[in-house]
């Protein structure tokens, strides 16, 4: 037995020496073949061979640092060397998986003190490790020969060790890579050689190609740090979604964007721009901020822009097409419900204890795990679903709009739940006005104008000029983006132009248009005669009867199509199918297309007379039929803003008035020119107004008719002056309100609302205003019809854009549905009204003394009622205020 032991220990013996010598044979002549390939350099002496490492040995290793690269080599690099860089071509020729596997072993078994070294140089690196004499610095050329070799050496006589010591402890006989010699090794330099020189071409290539964006780099340089798209600073310094701020200051929009060119705009960008917004309270800095978001999508990805201007102004198309997403409150709780799990208790007690639908779908949301992430929302694809819910039709389409909106609300992330819902809810609630989207967009455009190509020359214009000269063209470009948008008030044409051809190209390419209603130009109130005089002296004027009625803007297409629109752009075409039958009986023959603005009102044919707006208000809102209709209406002609091809809002109103009366025909009860006098006398003035209210109108409208007279398109303009019956004592308009809650009855009213909470729309803040509590002016009909309607609009409590004072908290909370026209004695501040404050006082609103209801204004959208800037005019006007000394600064704006 001991004999085969001893025999068998000396074969294993035999055969591991025999092993070992061919190992550091084939070591040394590795190591004569690289010396021979690198060689000595700037003619230092041929080095003799290094000494063989053992396993133990210890070796003072250079640190990357001390291995420089000079920059300016046209060689490829892959960046500073590596500690235990392994030496391999350019050629990747792939290793057997034995010598990969002791690569693997050895680098795994290292020091410790090497480990930390290790992971700094991923093993991509070392395979992809080069050297070079032309990339090697002249300065410290024996140096870096010396140590690469060195670390390659040591490396390969570890490698070689630890396979050493795996075929003992393998008890394997056979001996591997003993055909390695000198022929393999000159193939690889060779290949190496070869690999070297197409690297040299390529990059020569790349050089020529380079040096042609010079001159822009050079030219673009100073305007920003950006150069290119591609250029490798620009990727370098790319920030993530959540670094992302628009309200940074000198904001750029590529470097300050976390998307990229041709990308889509991640909704998350928009829901951030919001939410930045929603934390602010000045309209500077609102402009700014979202300014900044549009300059990126202007510049990164262009097509996005619409999308994200009518995501901004919560809509879906032009008003005037009348999409509605609506959805109800109930559905928007359901699929909050059923995408998160939670209870409908709890979902109900938290939107009751936020009053914010869109902070619990966001917290609800928050705390909601998925096994898979679906992809990420974008602008465009977040507002082509929103434009799909407001088209739904047909059956079961509640439960279509639910499955849309539960596959939208499953992939929000973060703050985008809360603008989603709030968008399906239809108020965004951060104090973003429509006019402020406008000037936000002008700005935008102003700074980095439309079109370039990209990467943009311009990034920033206003680093390029004075800030005086900046403010010029950007209150010239705001102008221009509002006036249009007034007189064409369509968003699909408007910002294809933008993009296409710039701002200032508007005018010539997007005008007036017969079939799209334009807003239309609105009068100052005044209180009495001597201030019409007072305000035209030394001007021609004109009286008309101000009728009280519903505006009629007709308008007939070059096609022949008829369109009749209210006052808020609201389509009512199909509510009066009797004014398109006479239509052809009333334009002369020569009228092919034309706007026409004037006032439908209610008559009475048998004793041919006026009746009041709410005889009118009976008829049937929609797709009304001829034959059935029993509040006949007479159209009264007061204007005409386009005729065969023209605009005519820049003619002034006699002008315009001439054309209306040359190329209409009056019809006797159905289509008469408004009736007017022209006249400077204050006694004609007084007796004309008198005569109006005789024949049923609210009183004068009093017009300039040649200087400053130009149709101001949704300008509240000081040329157009309206003088009404009751403004002739007290305040010098009447208000329109908003109702928000109601106050339950007492004695002859028990089982009615006996009194109601009223507020103003403060459209900068997007927010409701306590002015008044009501509880005259109300018929017992009036009471029990309010009653019956607010009923159906009870929620649970206030809205958070509710602004009112808890002593005046009503018993039931209503839904913002309907506006009441009022009337009061006088206005004064009061310390526990909300309306306009801020704005008269710092601390305390405007109040309403004595309010009396008049009626339902139904030709109004909320939004239109009066506004709180228009309460402080109506405060500052009084009588009593200017004497004592307080004034305020009317500024003519839009809306």
């Amino acid at each position: 037995m001991q004999a085969v032991f001893w025999r068998f220990s000396s074969v294993l013996l035999n055969n591991f020496y025999c092993h070992h010598s061919l190992l550091l044979r084939n070591r040394k002549m590795t190591q004569r073949t690289l010396m021979a390939y690198f060689g000595p350099m700037n003619g230092s002496k041929k080095e003799k061979d290094p000494p063989i490492l053992s396993v133990g040995t210890s070796t003072t290793l250079t640190s990357p640092e001390d291995l420089e690269v000079v920059h300016t080599s046209p060689i490829k690099t892959y960046g500073k060397r590596k500690k235990h860089a392994v030496l391999f071509s350019d050629s990747e020729e792939e290793t057997s998986d034995s010598k990969k596997k002791c690569v693997q072993n050895t680098l795994s078994n290292k020091p410790n003190a090497e480990k930390s070294i290790e992971k700094q140089s991923p093993s991509k690196d070392i395979n992809k490790s080069i050297i070079n004499d032309d990339q090697i610095s002249d300065s410290k050329p024996t140096k870096i020969n010396d140590h690469s070799i060195k670390d390659s050496i040591q490396d390969q006589t570890q490698i070689n060790t630890k396979c050493e010591e795996d075929s003992l402890s393998s008890v394997q006989f056979e001996l591997t890579n003993t055909e390695t010699n000198n022929t393999d090794i000159e193939n690889k330099v060779t290949n190496k050689l070869n690999t070297d020189n197409k690297a040299k071409n390529q990059v020569n290539k790349k050089t020529k190609k380079s040096s042609k964006k010079e001159s822009f780099e050079k030219s673009s340089e100073e305007e920003s740090p950006i150069k290119d798209d591609n250029d490798e600073s620009s990727k370098h310094t790319k920030i993530s979604e959540s670094e992302y701020d628009p309200t940074k200051k000198n904001y750029h929009p590529i470097r300050d964007a976390f998307w990229d060119h041709n990308q889509p705009t991640p909704y998350s960008a928009l829901t951030k721009t919001l939410l930045c917004i929603e934390e602010v309270s000045a309209r500077l800095k609102i402009i700014e901020i979202l300014s900044n978001y549009f300059r990126s999508v202007i510049v990164l990805s262009p097509n996005d822009l619409l999308s994200s201007v009518y995501l901004c102004l919560n809509k879906v198309c032009p008003d005037y097409i009348g999409l509605e997403l609506g959805i109800a409150e109930t559905t928007l709780l359901k699929a909050i419900v059923q995408t998160t799990g939670r209870s409908m208790a709890q979902v109900k007690s938290d939107v009751k204890k936020t009053g914010d639908l869109g902070i619990v779908a966001e917290k609800s949301k928050s705390n909601q795990k998925t096994m898979f992430k679906p992809a990420r929302l974008t602008v465009k694809s977040v507002f082509d679903k929103l434009k799909d819910i407001s088209e739904m039709t047909g059956q079961a389409v509640t439960v279509k709009k639910l499955d849309k909106i539960q596959s939208m609300f499953i992939a929000c992330q973060d703050s985008e739940a809360r603008f989603l819902m709030r968008s399906l809810a239809g108020k965004l609630r951060i104090g973003l006005a429509e006019q402020s989207v406008l000037q936000a967009l002008g700005l935008a455009c102003t700074m980095t104008p439309p079109p370039q190509d990209f990467p943009p020359e311009l990034l920033n214009a206003a680093k390029k000029m004075s800030e005086e000269k900046f403010k010029k063209i950007y209150d010239a470009n705001t102008l221009i983006i509002k006036t249009t948008y007034c007189e064409s008030p369509n968003l699909d044409v408007i910002i294809p132009i933008i993009l296409k051809v710039g701002v200032s190209a508007l005018p010539e390419n997007c005008k007036l248009t017969p079939g799209i209603p334009l807003k239309p130009m609105l009068a100052h109130p005044t209180k009495g005669v001597h201030e019409v005089l007072s305000r035209f002296d030394g001007l021609k004027f004109t009286c008309e009867w101000k009728y009280d009625g519903e505006r009629a803007q007709i308008h007939l297409t070059e096609d022949g199509n008829i369109c009749i629109y209210s006052r808020n752009q609201e389509n009512n075409t199909s509510k009066y199918p009797d004014i398109i039958n006479r239509l052809d009986s009333v334009k002369g023959p020569n009228v092919k297309s034309f706007v026409m603005d004037s006032e439908a009102v209610a008559w009475d044919r048998e004793n041919k007379k006026i009746m009041p707006f709410q005889i009118l208000s009976t008829r049937k809102r929609k797709n009304a039929n001829e034959a059935d209709i029993k509040v006949q209406v007479c159209v009264y002609m007061f204007d005409l803003l386009y005729l065969n091809g023209e605009s005519l809002v820049k003619k002034p109103f006699c002008e315009r008035r001439q054309l209306l009366r040359e190329n209409f025909i009056e019809v006797e009860e159905q289509f008469l020119l408004a009736t007017s006098l022209d006249t400077t006398k204050i006694e004609e003035v007084q007796d004309f107004l008198e005569e109006s209210i005789k024949g049923n109108c609210e009183g004068l409208m009093v017009k300039t008719l040649e200087e400053e007279a130009t149709y101001e398109i949704a300008k509240r303009s000081r040329n157009w002056l309206k003088l009404k019956k009751d403004y002739l004592d007290g305040v010098g308009d009447t208000i329109d309100v908003v109702v928000l809650g109601g106050y339950l009855g007492r004695g002859k009213r028990t089982g009615t609302y006996g009194g109601f909470l009223l507020a103003c729309y403060d459209p900068d803040s997007e927010e409701y205003q306590s002015i008044c509590k009501i509880g005259t002016g109300f018929s017992d009909e009036d009471l029990q019809t309010h009653t019956e309607f607010f009923q159906q609009h009870i929620i649970e409590g206030p809205k958070s854009y509710y602004r009112f004072d808890q002593s005046h908290e009503p018993d039931h909370w209503f839904e913002t549905v309907q506006v009441w026209e009022i009337k009061c004695a006088d206005l004064s501040l009061s310390p526990v009204h909300r309306a306009a404050i801020g704005i008269v006082d710092p601390e305390k609103g405007i109040s309403l003394r004595f309010p009396r209801f008049l009626r339902i204004r139904e030709d109004k959208s909320i939004e239109q009622s009066t506004s709180a800037q228009q309460i402080a005019e109506l405060y500052y006007s009084q009588v009593q205020i200017i004497n004592q000394g307080s004034t305020n600064t009317n500024r003519e704006d839009f809306y």
